[in-house]
């Protein structure tokens, strides 16, 4: 499983030019779900995306988690994460897990973290899909399961 995490004051995806999802303060999760991926991974980076301590606290130190802020999760699902370009000049998505095996474990990571008392807004999984976002910071982290 791997996770581009941005820190933002705004974010919102569109399909069709139509919001479908948007937060305020909080994390964009790109996800990308892997052809070995299982709930056991999506336990782990959920526990991990909702305590990492990310958010600036009064001293300007990155101390404070999406959970201290009280802040929103926006997750898109994104299988060119998976993209492999060491190769000639168009990248290849065979390391992608295929839509029948991400599609439900996207859906559990969606479930997982707002059982974790983080309000989430989501993508639409599958779609051609705009993302616009403010990243604060900027602050950008990448993820993979372990």
């Amino acid at each position: 499983m791997r996770v581009v995490l941005q820190r933002v004051s705004h974010a919102s995806v569109a399909v069709a030019r139509e919001v479908v999802g948007q937060i305020d303060l909080g994390l964009l999760a790109f996800v990308g779900i892997g052809p070995d991926d299982t709930s056991k991974e999506i336990l782990q980076m959920c526990d991990k995306i909702a305590g990492l301590r990310i958010f600036e606290d009064d001293n300007g130190k990155m101390n404070l988690s999406l959970q201290d802020v009280q802040g929103e999760i926006l997750i898109v699902s994104q299988f060119t994460l998976w993209g492999d370009c060491r190769k000639g000049r168009r990248p290849s998505f065979t390391d992608a897990a295929p839509p029948e095996i991400a599609e439900p474990l996207y859906e559990q990571f969606v479930t997982e973290m707002a059982l974790r008392g983080v309000r989430v807004a989501t993508g639409s999984f599958g779609e051609d899909m705009q993302v616009t976002i403010v990243n604060e910071g900027p602050v950008t982290m990448l993820l993979e399961s372990w």
